[in-house]
């Protein structure tokens, strides 16, 4: 195996906590998955229950593999009010961005998501891999390869930047009051 990694399944854990620091009286927190990624979906699930059973909270499952059943696991807030969501680093999740923004705003959900791009059209906060630095090193790689290096013989690279966006117009609007240490982390605030 050789390529770029954005880590995305290994930083579940720590955006749990991050939502649990944000609504820090939640106890129940939704993450939608995508069933179409196996693999990605049964590490995100595994490792979502971990860190809720750590810090002593519930962790729910909703999957989704299209538009519509986006809308009907958002239709379902009504019913199960979850303190908070984590939406799961997905291709299809990212290209819904501004539908999943919308609708966690709409059903008064903090939801916390996996790149910056998401706080860009409105969502809450983000936690993940800095994409751009991604796509550098992705570049970094295709060139080496250009220069003659066999692929079987790089390693797998990983990102050593991460990045904490907030948006606090959606947190005014969810009613939210960031504490002041989680702002003072953020490599963004979107005011």
């Amino acid at each position: 195996m050789t390529g770029v990694s954005n880590f995305v399944a290994a930083l579940v854990g720590k955006q749990i906590e991050l939502l649990h620091e944000t609504v820090s009286n939640s106890a129940v927190i939704s993450v939608l998955v995508n069933p179409t990624s196996p693999n990605l979906t049964q590490s995100t699930a595994r490792d979502a229950q971990v860190a809720g059973r750590s810090l002593g909270m519930q962790i729910k499952i909703l999957n989704a593999s299209t538009k519509d059943q986006i809308d009907t696991a958002f239709a379902s807030f009504a019913r199960e009010r979850p303190d908070a969501l984590l939406i799961a680093g997905d291709a299809l999740f990212f290209s819904r961005r501004l539908q999943l923004a919308t609708l966690a705003t709409r059903h008064g959900v903090p939801t916390l998501y996996n790149a910056r791009e998401f706080p860009a059209a409105g969502g809450l906060m983000s936690y993940g891999a800095d994409l751009v630095e991604a796509y550098r090193l992705t570049g970094v790689y295709a060139g080496k390869i250009l220069k003659g290096a066999k692929p079987a013989e790089l390693p797998v690279v990983q990102p050593a930047k991460f990045e904490l966006v907030i948006n606090l117009t959606t947190a005014k609007a969810l009613g939210l009051t960031i504490p002041p240490t989680l702002l003072a982390r953020a490599t963004e605030v979107i005011d």
